[in-house]
């Protein structure tokens, strides 16, 4: 009886917090949302976490989406010529990197670089009691430190996302014109051809999403931040780790919605 009862607790230990994390997260993006309507938005910090997330993050968007499209382009180009279909090479690369390569690198990119600094920013003032000086002063930390990263995640993200778009397939095209042997003209024909603005708004979508995501774990593990230094760095890594697993398992149920994959 022991047994099962230490069985049954070993299992449902995970889903209790697994359960607890949904509903901190939720409840704090409910009360984020009706702060951002009813409450005056801090525009010098939103100004700030935009430069921070957006501009900030574009070299290494850029240059990971720009490699990740050359790298489909060395595979998919030598296969393509030597079958006679290098007429498709540019449809490959540019609904693979508008679809799915540009979406979750720029939310992966921004998880790692971002996410990790916003919640040890925010875990730091937490255990130095900064947060609770806020309080004191009538400043709500939901004003102050979520709406603004929320915010600033929710535009960028988007923006970010184009760049890598634009960059994975400049990639794409270098290898497969310059050393893949595929014309530059039925190169950007396909590309023309297949990836549609439908496809490019979806994958808009897709970044804007996972902008909100990230930037709601990173504040709900920042603020959720206890044991001083060690809490801050175990926050940092959790927040690094749940973000990049949420992005790509909402990355499959997106894809499956938009594109109606497996319908």
């Amino acid at each position: 009886m022991r047994a099962v009862e230490s069985g049954l607790a070993s299992i449902g230990g995970p889903i209790l917090l697994a359960l607890e994390f949904i509903g901190e997260l939720v409840m704090l993006l409910g009360e984020a949302i009706s702060r951002l309507f009813r409450h005056k938005l801090e525009v010098r910090e939103l100004t700030r976490q935009m430069a921070f997330i957006g501009s900030n993050s574009v070299p290494i968007v850029a240059l990971t989406t720009l490699s990740s499209g050359a790298v489909i382009a060395l595979y998919v180009s030598e296969i393509l010529v030597k079958y006679g279909a290098q007429s498709l090479a540019g449809a490959t690369v540019g609904l693979a990197v508008v679809r799915e390569i540009a979406p979750v690198l720029g939310g992966i990119m921004v998880a790692a670089r971002c996410g990790s600094a916003i919640a040890a920013q925010i875990g730091t003032m937490v255990v130095t009691e900064q947060v609770d000086a806020l309080r004191s002063l009538n400043v709500p930390p939901v004003n102050y430190l979520v709406v603004p990263r929320l915010l600033a995640a929710a535009l960028m993200l988007p923006m970010l996302g184009l760049i890598g778009m634009f960059a994975g397939v400049g990639g794409g095209y270098l290898v497969a014109v310059m050393g893949g042997g595929v014309p530059e003209a039925i190169f950007m024909d396909s590309v023309r051809q297949f990836v549609t603005i439908d496809d490019v708004w979806k994958g808009l979508l897709k970044t804007f999403v996972f902008g909100i995501v990230v930037a709601m774990v990173s504040c709900q593990q920042g603020l959720r931040v206890r044991g001083g230094a060690e809490g801050v760095g175990r926050a940092t890594t959790q927040t690094v780790v749940i973000s990049m697993v949420l992005v790509y398992v909402l990355n499959y149920f997106l894809s499956a919605w938009l594109y109606r994959l497996g319908s």
